[in-house]
């Protein structure tokens, strides 16, 4: 028989079990620390505000500190404001149950002009008639619009000193910075998955329910740190009993959410990782067939997925974090090492493409197999390291050839390697006949190098190479001279590493700051022009006369391997 309870008193488990005091808030520790701290030392703002996810508790610890600002013991002794809730005080019962004359709770989801706000405003003038503190709290405020906010900035800039505010909201972002700057900010977090788990243990022992404790995992799971909605997801799971003797095992909360099984859903991404698409799509649809949704399936491929490259990029003790049990952070452990993380980011991104489609298309289950033969039949294609290195190498995978598969998930079951499209990568691959390798340029003097730029398009270093390097020695593979006082710092390592990219090797460019070098190619090519006997005449004709610019009569043809300059071709440059 079900377990039998009074109707017309019985309370949600959400609302039974509301904190009453700051010790009874779980996962806010940094919050209750500052707030504990300003009491103490008498540091108390005129407005806060509160800002997290749906059922962390936002409105209940607006309730708490409005207690807090106006607590009087049960007998009328005042010691001022104190976080310190134990004992029930004068006006603790009346504010939790949102019925005190001065503390007044209003919705912004439903009063959001500004005729609302003149009318709190105009109460702000008044004392308070019982307690310390007016304490006005403004639920989901970003939903106020924005004349209601120019109307309310000047009362919370300087309110009366019997007069606190508190905002609650989801959304901070859409708060002004204008209310923002006036409020002191608390963000509430999310509850961890072990954390809220633990509470959920605690709330069944006094409802006197044995509940496994691999199902209470998967409600704290999927209530995303939300309080309030595990404790109404734990409800709900008390309903499954059938006698209070019964236990909640996790099976039936599996059913009772529509959950993938999650041995299940490993060894479906077993499967679609070692491309046996008909063993992916079997395991599907026994998993739908059983009561899961198609976008739940794949939202646990993606957290195994997940799970995976973290213990992968940082480590096994990454597997204590995150959205893993027990048992999934120990397989994670055992798995992760043969591996290979852009294996994962290729699975990762193949999965959260197939989760979009499956929420929006008409057929889930359709979008949702789809999904799994694009990830199983990508095992057949080669990671990108390996595509290049056969690139490289010449060699062009069959289509259609088969890649080694093995148990890339089920260490187990004694299987071996993952398949190379996961794995992580093994020795280079040797193509089967080398490559000639690439011609490289000659270069014999400084000019070479100047020529070498201008042929591979370079022309900002080519002409810096030209106005601003005094050489003062030069050999293959070292150069060494003097820059020019309006030369970049950076030309040095920039010649360097074109050098490196079109010569093949590496260059040492060092710089001499005590030797005078050699005059630049620019001056020595400006010096030869001037002394030319036909531009010594056209100067004596015209007097005055200044030389603009110097080009060749024709192009110079582009720099050969084996056709370089010598040393001493520089005076042969110019026509």
């Amino acid at each position: 028989m079900p377990v039998l309870q009074d109707a017309a008193n019985y309370q949600v488990l959400a609302r039974k079990y509301r904190p009453q005091t700051f010790d009874d808030l779980i996962g806010q520790g940094p919050m209750v620390k500052t707030l504990r701290n300003a009491f103490a030392t008498g540091r108390i703002a005129h407005a806060y505000v509160l800002t997290g996810v749906r059922g962390v508790g936002k409105t209940t610890t607006a309730r708490i500190l409005a207690r807090a600002l106006n607590y009087v013991g049960p007998n009328g002794e005042d010691k001022g404001p104190t976080i310190d809730l134990s004992v029930e005080g004068r006006h603790c019962r009346a504010i939790a149950e949102s019925r005190h004359p001065d503390v007044f709770e209003m919705d912004a989801a439903s009063r959001t002009g500004v005729g609302d706000i003149r009318e709190l405003i105009e109460g702000v003038r008044y004392a308070p008639i019982e307690a310390r503190y007016k304490v006005y709290i403004i639920d989901e405020v970003h939903m106020l619009s924005t004349a209601a906010f120019n109307a309310l900035l000047k009362t919370l800039e300087e309110p009366p000193p019997h007069v606190k505010f508190i905002f609650a909201t989801t959304e901070i972002r859409k708060l002004p910075v204008t209310v923002l700057s006036r409020c002191q900010r608390f963000d509430l977090r999310r509850i961890e998955i072990e954390t809220l788990t633990d509470h959920l243990a605690a709330i069944a022992a006094k409802e006197n329910a044995k509940v496994e404790r691999e199902g209470l995992f998967m409600i704290a799971r999927a209530a995303e740190g939300s309080v309030r909605d595990a404790l109404s997801i734990l409800d709900q799971a008390l309903i499954q009993r059938t006698s209070a003797d019964e236990t909640v095992t996790a099976e039936m909360i599996r059913r009772m959410l529509g959950l993938a099984d999650r041995s299940q859903s490993w060894e479906l991404l077993d499967a679609a990782l070692r491309g046996d698409a008909k063993s992916a799509l079997e395991n599907f649809r026994i998993q739908y067939d059983a009561g899961a949704d198609p976008a739940v399936i794949l939202r646990d491929l993606l957290q195994i997925t997940h799970l995976l490259t973290r213990v992968k990029a940082a480590g096994p003790e990454a597997a204590a974090h995150g959205a893993a049990g027990e048992a999934d952070a120990a397989r994670a452990k055992a798995t992760a090492d043969a591996l290979a993380v852009n294996g994962l980011t290729r699975a990762w991104s193949l999965l959260m493409k197939g989760l979009i489609e499956t929420q929006s298309a008409p057929d889930p289950v359709a979008a949702g197999e789809m999904a799994l033969i694009r990830l199983a039949f990508a095992a057949d294609l080669p990671t990108p390291d390996e595509a290049l290195k056969m690139l490289a190498g010449g060699i062009l995978p069959a289509a259609g050839a088969p890649r080694p598969a093995a148990g890339a998930l089920s260490p187990a079951r004694g299987g071996g390697a993952p398949i190379a499209a996961f794995a992580e990568p093994q020795a280079a691959l040797e193509p089967a006949d080398s490559a000639p390798a690439p011609s490289r340029p000659k270069l014999d003097s400084f000019l070479d190098v100047v020529r070498l730029a201008d042929a591979k398009r370079d022309a900002k270093l080519k002409v810096e190479l030209e106005s601003y390097v005094h050489l003062i020695a030069f050999e293959p593979g070292r150069i060494e001279l003097r820059l020019h006082e309006r030369a970049p710092p950076d030309l040095a390592n920039r010649l360097m590493q074109r050098l490196k990219e079109w010569s093949g090797r590496q260059w040492i460019v060092s710089i001499n700051a005590q030797e005078k070098g050699r005059e630049t190619l620019r001056d020595a090519r400006t010096a030869e022009v001037l002394a030319h006997p036909m531009v010594r005449r056209a100067l004596e004709l015209f007097p005055g006369a200044e030389i603009v610019a110097i080009r060749d009569p024709k192009p110079q043809a582009p720099l050969e391997p084996d056709s370089a300059a010598g040393p001493d071709s520089a005076e042969n440059e110019s026509e």
